[in-house]
């Protein structure tokens, strides 16, 4: 990134004071971009933990394979998903908070007698499954926040921070020398009315 300044004193406050506002911001970034980074290893895990899971649930539903084909699958329905939005590191994640079936009557006499177990085997892998996919919406997310934050470290930490201090630096050395120059010139000019006078004088 190139810094585009003037080399006056108005340009150095301009660029000393961006400089600051990102030396103050960068500590708050990067310790959000590791709250992130670990909310991300901690919700892989969980989706991780949830498919063993629905894989252990699997199994007991293939011990039963023969019987599914007398359930009725509409039995069991999803009647509301109730979610609510939480703040992670300063992003808004949805978070499952509950999940509402419904169940539609049967006859325990006409029906087979593990229907109960089957209705909540199927709430069950159904709990599961969404709950996989909400992890998996909020890792997306999270995962795109953490990419954002990170070039933004990258951006302050790499290229605007040592491009401000840079550019400070050559305005600073620019000033000195028009600084020097300036006395030099005022030291010249005094001697010349100096070497002038002793000649006025001595005429």
């Amino acid at each position: 990134m190139t810094v585009k300044f003037q080399y006056n004193k108005t340009s150095l406050q301009a660029l000393d004071k961006q400089l600051k506002v990102r030396e103050r911001a960068l500590p708050t970034i990067k310790s959000k971009e590791s709250a992130l980074r670990m909310e991300v290893t901690r919700n892989k895990d969980e989706i991780n933990a949830l498919n063993i899971q629905l894989a252990t649930e699997l199994q007991r539903y293939e011990k039963m394979i023969s019987l599914w084909s007398d359930f009725d699958p509409n039995l069991v329905s999803v009647k509301d998903v109730g979610l609510v939005k939480m703040k992670i590191a300063g992003v808004a994640v949805p978070v499952l908070k509950q999940l509402e079936f419904e169940v539609k009557q049967y006859s325990l006499f006409n029906s087979p007698q593990w229907t109960t177990d089957g209705i909540e085997l199927l709430k069950g892998l159904t709990q599961i499954g969404i709950r996989i996919e909400f992890a998996k919406m909020k890792l997306e997310i999270l995962e795109y926040a953490r990419k954002k934050t990170t070039q933004k470290v990258n951006l302050f930490e790499k290229v605007q921070i040592p491009g401000y201090k840079d550019a400070i630096i050559k305005i600073k050395r620019y000033l000195e020398d028009e600084q020097s120059l300036s006395k030099a010139s005022q030291k010249i000019m005094r001697n010349n009315l100096e070497k002038r006078r002793i000649k006025e004088e001595e005429a």
